[in-house]
């Protein structure tokens, strides 16, 4: 059984936020994203309370394409130490859950 995953970080800004976005779908790791911002922030920093301006990316993939979707966010990300979590996308349209298949495919291997 295949495990759908909706992953989201966070950026300082519209254009770091896109660029992870887009070359996420372009490596075929995730089969959609969402920018959503400008965000408010609250946040624990260095032992002290912090605010901020972000944008907030999500990324609809699955569980196989998870490690390698994690590394390119992190490898990618203007952030030292960034936010990368998953959910489990427990329900969803079969048609539409068989596309996040099929879009985050590896044809890395494929001839």
């Amino acid at each position: 059984m295949v495990v759908h995953l909706l992953v989201t970080t966070t950026t300082p800004n519209r254009e770091s936020g896109a660029n992870l976005a887009t070359s996420a779908l372009s490596a075929h790791l995730a089969a959609t994203s969402q920018l959503i911002g400008p965000l408010d922030s609250f946040f624990w920093h260095l032992g002290e309370n912090g605010t901020g301006e972000e944008w907030n990316v999500t990324f609809k993939t699955t569980d196989a394409r998870y490690a390698e979707l994690e590394a390119h966010i992190v490898e990618n990300h203007p952030w030292k130490k960034p936010e990368v979590t998953a959910v489990e996308i427990v329900r969803g349209t079969d048609a539409y859950l068989r596309w996040v298949e099929e879009a985050t495919t590896d044809r890395s291997s494929s001839g």
